[in-house]
């Protein structure tokens, strides 16, 4: 009987069957011997593999219709579950990825999808995983491409976003300018509280210099007097009235038509001539 055999590399597995009933996976290495019509061997890839879904039409929780494109990563642990358990297990991951991704995206609100991308990359992943376990097939991972929302809601989210960086930029200018008239009253602050201190001290410069020249002041006619008090006691009578005598020579050589004259100086006329009459009878 004729026979054949088969070198099977290290990223693949050989299911093999004999007259239909499963013999086991072999490989990688030299296969031998197979016979013909009596064996049959179907070939599975260990690789990872990525199932690229197109994109599907979904509904969030709040009837918001969107476009979803995604990856889905798949591999191959058990080879003999992935040839015995279903026919074809990428078309059967394809089905089953379309309809977790509607179910998953019904149950989010729109903003949710949109900011939540990797919530329901974990989500799909889980739930996919679920069902190709019995394949022998695990999901590696689940990444969304791109979520295409409708022109409208595009607008609407694009005037929403436009308003929210208005909105940012006026918060932004008002704090600047609050922060500004801040640190403009703590300036006029600062200097009103300098002028003030400059002031002060001004003041009481300008009062301890007056208190000083007044001292000096007082203390230069107190000694003037004493000075005066001390030339007047040795002068004698008939000194002073000859400064009396000249004083009334000058008043009678000014332009006055009137004088006042102290009864003192009167007085002390009298008496000045009294003294010179008693000189000249001694005389």
């Amino acid at each position: 009987m004729p026979f054949f055999f088969s070198i099977v590399p290290e990223y693949k597995r050989l299911v093999h069957f004999r007259f239909g009933r499963l013999v086991g996976a072999k490989g990688p290495g030299f296969i031998f011997p197979l016979f013909p019509i009596i064996d049959q061997v179907v070939s599975v890839d260990l690789r990872e593999d990525v199932l690229d879904v197109e994109p599907q039409t979904c509904i969030t929780k709040d009837n918001a219709p969107v476009s979803v494109d995604m990856l889905v990563y798949l591999k191959v642990v058990e080879p003999i579950d992935s040839v015995v358990q279903v026919e074809n297990y990428m078309w059967a991951a394809r089905g089953m990825a379309v309809t977790t991704l509607r179910a998953v995206v019904g149950d989010i609100s729109l903003d949710d999808v949109l900011a939540k991308r990797d919530q329901i990359n974990k989500t799909m992943q889980v739930k996919l995983d679920e069902v190709t376990d019995r394949w022998g097939v695990k999901v590696m991972a689940v990444e969304i491409k791109e979520i295409t929302p409708p022109r409208d809601i595009q607008e609407a989210m694009s005037r929403q976003m436009s308003a929210e960086r208005n909105r940012r930029a006026a918060v932004l200018d008002a704090d600047g300018q609050a922060e500004a008239a801040v640190k403009v009253a703590e300036g006029n602050r600062a200097a009103t509280i300098l002028t003030a201190e400059g002031e002060k001290r001004s003041a009481i410069l300008h009062a301890e210099g007056g208190k000083e020249a007044a001292l000096l002041e007082a203390e230069g006619l107190s000694s003037a007097l004493a000075k005066i008090q001390e030339v007047g006691e040795g002068l004698d009578p008939n000194t002073m009235g000859l400064q009396y005598l000249e004083m009334m020579r000058a008043l009678a050589d000014s332009d006055s038509s009137k004088w006042i004259i102290p009864s003192e100086l009167t007085q002390f006329v009298s008496s000045f001539a009294k003294r010179a009459a008693d000189g000249q009878g001694q005389t």
